[in-house]
């Protein structure tokens, strides 16, 4: 998703892609921990996507933007 395409997203659903994005980092470290992950450059890119998400939260919250 694009920078700009989250900027447009409301609060609340920014919450639930958060939590989404969460919920799919933890699977993919159990992945990894049981030797099932096949691309390991997801563990980063969803990472990034979780600090992006936040840092949007955060700029809406301070009103920023």
């Amino acid at each position: 998703m694009k920078i700009e395409e989250i900027r447009n997203l409301d609060i609340a659903e920014l919450s639930k892609q958060l939590e989404a994005a969460h919920r799919e980092q933890f699977d993919l470290r159990f992945k990894l921990s049981t030797r099932q992950l096949v691309n390991h450059r997801e563990l980063p890119r969803v990472k990034k996507e979780i600090a992006r998400l936040k840092t949007i939260i955060r700029e809406k919250e301070l009103g920023v933007r």
